[in-house]
């Protein structure tokens, strides 16, 4: 089956839009279920799987749903991802093939990697498939739908690459080797380590913060490195972050970040290698926004997402779609808050 996400039959849609499964479509990594025709791990009872290793694991989701080819249509979140490029990617090529093969669960077990933010930090961050797909991803001058079916465009053509490496037995991880005389994936790595310096620009102006988060294996707590950062240059900033050790107090990296776009949006996000979680955190600013709005008169319908899902484990917190009311001083006054309960 072709690959082009030009084609009409590409939908993309706010994260945690709800569906029900319908003939002929595919929702992918939204949707908040997991049955024939929706894949999406983004809920509570979904297994701790990304959506990508979620097709490869359970390749029925795919193929007992209802699907004539030649009118398929996918549906995914706005700005599509590692994940859910690989997910589009892996349900063409097993309706092309009909069963899962060693290369496509490579594929899901690094779009599992990514999706979950535990890439080894020993692994050369740039020449990464991830890294390279975000700095291909920066080309992108489009707006909108059209930069979404772009970044699908440029997904796809860098998953069948790794695809067809990984049948030949490549190593498709950190090996600099394997784009060697691709001018477009050569240029994406070099950009890719140039922005270590957009990440120490970023830090010269961040806050940092120390920070006391829960363990997850039971009671007490863990002392973490924190930094807040607005507006970073850094497309990698999480990932230099959490690597940095030489300007961390605590010389493990900054196992908190809370990354504001613009007033707009705001991700706050722990380190999986630390053993601590946001549990509590998510619903201690629920409850203020939810204040907010009653006092603003605008929609309660939206929230801030709590990464309650087995793959996140309250790892991650994702504020409303539709902006949140509370400030940008009122939600770090909340994470000191939560620290210090």
């Amino acid at each position: 089956m072709s690959i082009d996400p030009n084609q009409p039959a590409f939908r993309f849609v706010p994260y945690g839009t709800r569906f029900e499964a319908e003939k002929n479509t595919l929702v992918l990594d939204v949707g908040m279920k997991t049955t024939p025709g929706i894949i999406d791990h983004h809920h509570p009872d979904a297994e701790p799987e990304c959506t990508a290793s979620l097709i490869t694991k359970n390749p029925f989701l795919v193929l007992d749903h209802d699907i004539d080819r030649n009118r398929l249509k996918i549906v995914t979140h706005r700005r599509p991802d590692f994940d859910a490029v690989a997910s589009i990617f892996l349900v063409y090529k097993l309706l092309e093939k009909g069963e899962i093969d060693p290369a496509m669960e490579k594929i899901s077990w690094y779009a599992k990697m990514v999706d979950s933010a535990s890439i080894p930090k020993d692994w050369i961050l740039p020449i990464t498939p991830y890294a390279i797909l975000r700095a291909l991803f920066l080309r992108i001058r489009k707006r909108d739908t059209e930069a979404d079916v772009e970044r699908v465009r440029i997904g796809m053509q860098l998953m069948n690459f790794l695809y067809e490496r990984a049948g030949h037995g490549d190593d498709i991880f950190q090996n600099r080797s394997l784009f060697a005389g691709i001018e477009r994936y050569e240029r994406a790595i070099n950009k890719a380590e140039d922005d270590f310096f957009n990440y120490l620009q970023d830090l010269d102006r961040c806050q940092m913060l120390n920070l006391d988060f829960p363990l997850i294996s039971g009671n007490g707590k863990k002392t973490v490195d924190g930094l807040i950062v607005k507006n970073p240059r850094s497309f990698l900033f999480k990932d230099w972050a959490r690597r940095d050790s030489t300007h961390t107090p605590l010389r493990n990296g900054f196992s908190f970040l809370m990354t504001n776009f613009g007033n707009t949006r705001y991700i706050l996000g722990v380190d999986p290698d630390r053993g601590i979680y946001l549990r509590g955190l998510g619903t201690l600013l629920n409850d203020k926004e939810s204040d907010r709005r009653k006092q603003e008169n605008r929609p309660a319908d939206e929230s801030w997402y709590e990464g309650n899902c087995p793959l996140f484990n309250f790892r991650i917190i994702d504020s409303p779609q539709d902006v949140s009311s509370l400030s940008h001083q009122e939600i770090v006054d909340t994470i000191r808050e939560f620290s210090q309960s």
